[in-house]
């Protein structure tokens, strides 16, 4: 593993603008961990015993029925944390996490993670407010899959997308099955939103690329009403 603790550290959003002393005491606590695609790193009912960030690689966060169906609840990439609730509240995990990629993950024991947020009143600001911007965010989520068509929601998390992305020439984050998951549809469904997209010159596809020809049209989409 490339990077030492301290420096991954560092480099996560949740832990940004922390002075070296806090960095080195979180670096006391967190161990580094590599795992494989496909890995499992706990399942729904599991008590949370570690919250995890990312220093490279994808991880998907997803709950599963009984029947098998999956839905995909987000998907974290490098300098992102995940699994911090169930680890505070001193209960189980909600949801199941699986890397997607070859990845390298902080994981970071609750008993020693609540010491220190103790002692350090400016860390816990910190805590509270990522908590807070991420359930806006399932908020917004729960919007997209209650009320909107497939197509809407398409539209939206390809703005997300060119968001984060930065440009009008996009990648896919993830394959196209694992899209449909997150947006609460199936593929072939998915499919059909893609070929209208592509129908109204919103988009151009090929492959796992995809060309966002009219920005502001897309927004139109994804924000109107059902």
């Amino acid at each position: 593993m490339e990077k030492d603790k301290l420096t991954a550290l560092g480099e996560i959003k949740l832990f940004e603008g922390l002075p070296q002393p806090q960095l080195k005491s979180l670096a006391d606590i967190a161990q580094l961990r590599g795992c494989k695609a496909g890995e499992t790193l706990f399942e729904a009912g599991q008590q949370g015993t570690h919250f995890f960030a990312v220093v490279s690689g994808k991880v998907r966060v997803y709950r599963a029925s009984l029947s098998g169906k999956e839905q995909i609840l987000s998907v974290f990439q490098a300098g992102e944390s995940f699994a911090e609730v169930p680890v505070f509240e001193g209960k189980t995990y909600p949801a199941s996490a699986q890397a997607l990629e070859d990845s390298v993950l902080l994981s970071i024991p609750r008993k020693g993670f609540v010491e220190l947020l103790r002692r350090e009143p400016e860390l816990a600001l910190g805590v509270m407010a990522l908590l807070s911007s991420r359930l806006r965010a399932f908020v917004g989520q729960i919007a997209q899959l209650s009320l909107k068509e497939v197509p809407e929601r398409l539209a939206g998390y390809l703005l997300l997308l060119r968001a984060s992305q930065g440009r009008d020439e996009l990648t896919l984050d993830l394959p196209k099955g694992q899209i449909a998951s997150y947006l609460g549809t199936i593929p072939e469904t998915l499919s059909r939103a893609i070929k209208k997209l592509t129908e109204l010159g919103l988009i151009e596809v090929a492959g796992n690329r995809v060309s966002v020809l009219d920005p502001e049209g897309l927004a139109a989409l994804a924000e109107a009403d059902r």
